[in-house]
Protein backbone atom coordinates (compact mmCIF):
# COMPACT_ATOMS: atom_id res chain seq x y z
CA UNK A 1 0.00 0.00 0.00
CA UNK A 2 2.83 2.33 0.84
CA UNK A 3 4.77 1.14 -2.78
CA UNK A 4 1.04 2.37 -4.73
CA UNK A 5 0.40 5.25 -2.79
CA UNK A 6 4.00 6.83 -2.93
CA UNK A 7 3.19 6.05 -6.97
CA UNK A 8 0.22 8.18 -6.68
CA UNK A 9 1.33 10.77 -5.35
CA UNK A 10 4.40 11.20 -7.12
CA UNK A 11 3.15 10.35 -10.84
CA UNK A 12 0.96 13.01 -11.35
CA UNK A 13 3.37 15.62 -9.82
CA UNK A 14 6.08 14.43 -12.51
CA UNK A 15 4.30 14.13 -15.37
CA UNK A 16 2.97 18.08 -14.54
CA UNK A 17 6.77 19.31 -14.79
CA UNK A 18 7.28 17.16 -17.60
CA UNK A 19 4.84 18.68 -20.14
CA UNK A 20 4.38 22.19 -17.92
CA UNK A 21 7.43 22.77 -16.76
CA UNK A 22 9.72 25.73 -17.79
CA UNK A 23 13.55 24.30 -18.84
CA UNK A 24 14.92 26.03 -15.32
CA UNK A 25 12.39 24.08 -13.60
CA UNK A 26 13.06 20.66 -15.36
CA UNK A 27 16.86 21.07 -15.25
CA UNK A 28 16.82 21.92 -11.44
CA UNK A 29 14.01 18.87 -10.22
CA UNK A 30 16.48 16.22 -11.62
CA UNK A 31 19.84 18.03 -10.25
CA UNK A 32 18.00 17.45 -7.03
CA UNK A 33 16.85 13.87 -7.72
CA UNK A 34 20.88 13.24 -8.97
CA UNK A 35 21.99 15.08 -5.62
CA UNK A 36 19.80 12.59 -3.47
CA UNK A 37 20.09 9.62 -5.34
CA UNK A 38 24.51 10.57 -5.45
CA UNK A 39 24.25 11.24 -1.66
CA UNK A 40 23.01 7.71 -1.20
CA UNK A 41 25.55 6.15 -3.96
CA UNK A 42 28.07 7.54 -1.78
CA UNK A 43 26.95 6.42 1.39
CA UNK A 44 27.05 2.65 -0.15
CA UNK A 45 30.96 3.08 -1.37
CA UNK A 46 31.85 4.32 2.49
CA UNK A 47 30.26 1.19 3.60
CA UNK A 48 33.20 -0.67 2.02
CA UNK A 49 35.70 1.52 3.77
CA UNK A 50 36.00 4.11 0.89
CA UNK A 51 35.76 7.97 2.70
CA UNK A 52 34.71 9.91 -0.74
CA UNK A 53 34.35 13.75 -0.22
CA UNK A 54 30.64 14.19 -0.66
CA UNK A 55 30.10 18.01 -0.71
CA UNK A 56 33.14 17.84 -3.37
CA UNK A 57 30.71 15.76 -5.41
CA UNK A 58 28.00 17.03 -4.71
CA UNK A 59 29.38 20.78 -6.08
CA UNK A 60 30.28 18.96 -8.97
CA UNK A 61 27.03 17.74 -9.69
CA UNK A 62 25.73 20.87 -9.58
CA UNK A 63 28.07 22.45 -11.75
CA UNK A 64 27.59 19.88 -13.86
CA UNK A 65 23.88 20.78 -14.49
CA UNK A 66 24.54 24.78 -14.63
CA UNK A 67 26.78 23.95 -16.93
CA UNK A 68 24.50 22.16 -19.38
CA UNK A 69 21.88 24.12 -18.67
CA UNK A 70 23.87 26.95 -20.03
CA UNK A 71 26.14 25.53 -22.67
CA UNK A 72 24.56 22.31 -23.47
CA UNK A 73 26.91 21.81 -26.20
CA UNK A 74 29.92 22.13 -23.85
CA UNK A 75 28.83 19.25 -21.71
CA UNK A 76 31.78 16.45 -22.68
CA UNK A 77 33.68 19.17 -21.87
CA UNK A 78 32.31 20.62 -18.27
CA UNK A 79 32.33 16.43 -17.11
CA UNK A 80 35.56 16.59 -17.58
CA UNK A 81 36.57 19.52 -15.91
CA UNK A 82 34.28 18.46 -13.14
CA UNK A 83 36.33 14.98 -13.07
CA UNK A 84 39.82 16.52 -13.07
CA UNK A 85 38.89 18.84 -9.91
CA UNK A 86 37.58 15.45 -8.19
CA UNK A 87 40.97 14.27 -9.02
CA UNK A 88 43.08 17.16 -7.47
CA UNK A 89 40.60 17.46 -4.65
CA UNK A 90 40.63 13.96 -3.58
CA UNK A 91 45.12 14.17 -4.04
CA UNK A 92 45.19 16.69 -1.70
CA UNK A 93 41.96 15.83 1.02
CA UNK A 94 42.91 12.26 0.95
CA UNK A 95 44.89 10.09 2.90
CA UNK A 96 47.34 8.08 0.21
CA UNK A 97 45.58 5.28 0.89
CA UNK A 98 42.69 7.03 -0.16
CA UNK A 99 43.15 8.95 -2.70
CA UNK A 100 42.44 6.50 -5.77
CA UNK A 101 39.25 4.37 -4.47
CA UNK A 102 37.87 7.95 -2.86
CA UNK A 103 38.65 9.28 -6.93
CA UNK A 104 37.22 6.61 -8.56
CA UNK A 105 34.25 6.44 -6.38
CA UNK A 106 33.62 10.38 -6.62
CA UNK A 107 34.13 10.55 -10.71
CA UNK A 108 32.10 7.04 -11.49
CA UNK A 109 29.45 8.99 -9.35
CA UNK A 110 29.74 11.84 -11.84
CA UNK A 111 28.93 9.65 -14.57
CA UNK A 112 26.47 7.18 -12.77
CA UNK A 113 23.42 9.44 -11.58
CA UNK A 114 24.98 13.24 -13.30
CA UNK A 115 25.72 12.70 -16.89
CA UNK A 116 23.08 9.96 -17.68
CA UNK A 117 20.61 12.09 -15.61
CA UNK A 118 21.31 15.11 -18.16
CA UNK A 119 19.28 12.87 -21.04
CA UNK A 120 16.44 13.55 -18.93
CA UNK A 121 16.45 17.40 -19.99
CA UNK A 122 18.23 17.05 -23.09
CA UNK A 123 15.21 14.72 -24.62
CA UNK A 124 12.78 17.76 -23.42
CA UNK A 125 14.11 20.12 -25.04
CA UNK A 126 14.07 17.73 -28.53
CA UNK A 127 11.18 18.58 -30.76
CA UNK A 128 8.41 17.21 -29.38
CA UNK A 129 10.27 16.02 -26.12
CA UNK A 130 7.40 16.08 -23.44
CA UNK A 131 6.16 13.59 -25.28
CA UNK A 132 9.65 11.51 -25.71
CA UNK A 133 10.15 12.14 -22.07
CA UNK A 134 6.43 10.54 -21.34
CA UNK A 135 7.38 7.76 -22.88
CA UNK A 136 10.22 6.99 -20.75
CA UNK A 137 8.75 7.21 -18.20
CA UNK A 138 5.73 5.47 -18.86
CA UNK A 139 7.84 2.34 -20.21
CA UNK A 140 9.74 2.28 -17.73
CA UNK A 141 7.01 2.27 -15.32
CA UNK A 142 4.74 0.04 -17.07
CA UNK A 143 7.60 -2.65 -17.12
CA UNK A 144 8.41 -1.84 -13.59
CA UNK A 145 5.16 -2.27 -12.56
CA UNK A 146 4.43 -5.44 -14.79
CA UNK A 147 7.39 -7.13 -13.40
CA UNK A 148 6.55 -7.24 -10.03
CA UNK A 149 3.01 -8.95 -10.39
CA UNK A 150 4.25 -11.06 -12.74
CA UNK A 151 7.30 -12.00 -10.77
CA UNK A 152 5.26 -12.75 -7.84
CA UNK A 153 2.22 -14.33 -9.45
CA UNK A 154 4.41 -16.83 -12.19
CA UNK A 155 7.47 -16.51 -11.04
CA UNK A 156 10.16 -19.67 -10.87
CA UNK A 157 13.26 -19.64 -12.78
CA UNK A 158 16.00 -17.33 -11.13
CA UNK A 159 16.90 -14.37 -13.65
CA UNK A 160 20.43 -13.62 -11.96
CA UNK A 161 20.21 -15.35 -8.27
CA UNK A 162 23.73 -13.62 -7.18
CA UNK A 163 22.74 -10.34 -8.25
CA UNK A 164 18.75 -9.71 -7.44
CA UNK A 165 17.69 -13.10 -5.71
CA UNK A 166 14.20 -12.13 -6.01
CA UNK A 167 14.03 -11.51 -9.74
CA UNK A 168 12.82 -14.54 -12.19
CA UNK A 169 12.82 -14.61 -15.76
CA UNK A 170 9.25 -14.83 -15.46
CA UNK A 171 9.48 -11.11 -14.06
CA UNK A 172 11.29 -10.18 -16.93
CA UNK A 173 9.21 -11.26 -19.61
CA UNK A 174 6.47 -9.86 -17.98
CA UNK A 175 8.04 -6.75 -17.58
CA UNK A 176 8.45 -6.69 -21.58
CA UNK A 177 4.83 -7.34 -21.95
CA UNK A 178 4.32 -4.60 -19.70
CA UNK A 179 6.35 -2.31 -21.58
CA UNK A 180 4.95 -2.88 -25.01
CA UNK A 181 1.31 -2.34 -23.04
CA UNK A 182 2.22 0.94 -21.53
CA UNK A 183 4.03 1.94 -25.36
CA UNK A 184 0.93 0.55 -27.08
CA UNK A 185 -1.97 2.55 -24.72
CA UNK A 186 -0.02 5.93 -25.17
CA UNK A 187 0.19 5.71 -28.60
CA UNK A 188 -3.36 4.73 -28.68
CA UNK A 189 -3.87 8.00 -26.55
CA UNK A 190 -2.03 10.62 -28.30
CA UNK A 191 -3.85 9.31 -31.39
CA UNK A 192 -6.84 9.80 -29.72
CA UNK A 193 -6.07 12.57 -28.54
CA UNK A 194 -5.09 14.18 -32.10
CA UNK A 195 -8.78 14.50 -33.01
CA UNK A 196 -8.54 18.06 -31.01
CA UNK A 197 -5.74 18.94 -32.86
CA UNK A 198 -3.28 18.68 -29.77
CA UNK A 199 0.05 18.85 -29.89
CA UNK A 200 0.85 17.94 -26.15
CA UNK A 201 1.21 14.29 -26.98
CA UNK A 202 2.35 13.11 -30.35
CA UNK A 203 3.97 10.46 -31.97
CA UNK A 204 4.92 11.20 -35.52
CA UNK A 205 6.67 8.12 -36.42
CA UNK A 206 5.34 4.36 -37.57
CA UNK A 207 4.24 2.70 -34.62
CA UNK A 208 6.71 0.03 -34.99
CA UNK A 209 9.69 2.57 -34.14
CA UNK A 210 7.92 3.06 -30.44
CA UNK A 211 7.65 -0.59 -29.99
CA UNK A 212 10.97 -1.62 -30.74
CA UNK A 213 11.90 1.31 -28.63
CA UNK A 214 9.97 -0.05 -26.15
CA UNK A 215 11.71 -2.87 -25.85
CA UNK A 216 14.48 -1.47 -25.80
CA UNK A 217 14.41 0.45 -23.29
CA UNK A 218 13.01 -2.23 -21.23
CA UNK A 219 16.06 -4.06 -21.66
CA UNK A 220 17.94 -1.19 -20.74
CA UNK A 221 16.21 -0.29 -17.62
CA UNK A 222 16.10 -4.13 -16.28
CA UNK A 223 20.12 -4.04 -16.58
CA UNK A 224 20.04 -0.79 -14.86
CA UNK A 225 18.04 -2.15 -11.61
CA UNK A 226 20.67 -5.51 -11.83
CA UNK A 227 23.52 -2.74 -11.87
CA UNK A 228 22.11 -1.47 -8.93
CA UNK A 229 21.42 -4.57 -7.13
CA UNK A 230 24.69 -5.69 -7.73
CA UNK A 231 26.37 -2.28 -6.08
CA UNK A 232 23.84 -2.98 -2.90
CA UNK A 233 24.46 -6.48 -2.76
CA UNK A 234 28.33 -5.70 -3.16
CA UNK A 235 28.78 -3.69 -0.09
CA UNK A 236 25.59 -6.02 2.08
CA UNK A 237 22.71 -3.70 2.01
CA UNK A 238 19.23 -4.20 0.71
CA UNK A 239 18.18 -0.84 -0.39
CA UNK A 240 19.97 2.55 -1.03
CA UNK A 241 17.99 5.17 1.26
CA UNK A 242 14.62 4.82 2.90
CA UNK A 243 13.40 8.47 1.81
CA UNK A 244 10.32 7.22 -0.45
CA UNK A 245 7.63 4.70 1.52
CA UNK A 246 7.66 1.26 -0.23
CA UNK A 247 10.45 2.05 -2.64
CA UNK A 248 13.54 2.42 -0.79
CA UNK A 249 15.74 5.09 -1.43
CA UNK A 250 16.18 7.61 -4.61
CA UNK A 251 18.45 5.03 -5.79
CA UNK A 252 16.72 2.68 -6.00
CA UNK A 253 13.27 4.53 -7.74
CA UNK A 254 15.56 5.70 -10.26
CA UNK A 255 18.10 2.83 -11.22
CA UNK A 256 16.38 2.19 -14.15
CA UNK A 257 16.39 5.20 -15.86
CA UNK A 258 19.79 6.10 -15.21
CA UNK A 259 19.99 3.37 -18.73
CA UNK A 260 17.20 3.99 -19.91
CA UNK A 261 17.20 7.47 -20.52
CA UNK A 262 20.73 7.46 -21.99
CA UNK A 263 19.48 4.52 -24.52
CA UNK A 264 16.32 6.46 -25.35
CA UNK A 265 18.83 10.26 -25.91
CA UNK A 266 21.39 7.77 -28.50
CA UNK A 267 18.47 5.95 -30.07
CA UNK A 268 16.96 9.45 -31.20
CA UNK A 269 20.28 11.03 -32.42
CA UNK A 270 21.04 7.90 -34.16
CA UNK A 271 17.57 8.10 -35.44
CA UNK A 272 17.98 11.54 -36.62
CA UNK A 273 21.30 11.40 -38.28
CA UNK A 274 20.11 8.08 -40.41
Amino acid sequence: MKRILTAVVLIPLVLVLVFLGPKWMITLAVAAIAAMAAWEYLGLAERSGIKPPRVAVLVALALLFAGNFEFPDQTAVIFGMMSLGLLVYCTFSRSVEQVMPSTAVSIFCLLYVGLTLLSLPALREETNGPSLVAFLLVVVWGGDTAALYVGRTWGRHKLAPKLSPKKTWEGSLGSVAGSLLAAGGLLGLADWLSQWDSAKLSYPEDIWYWLALAVGLNVAAQVGDLVESSLKRSVGVKDSGALLPGHGGVLDRIDALLLAAPVLWYAQVIHQRF
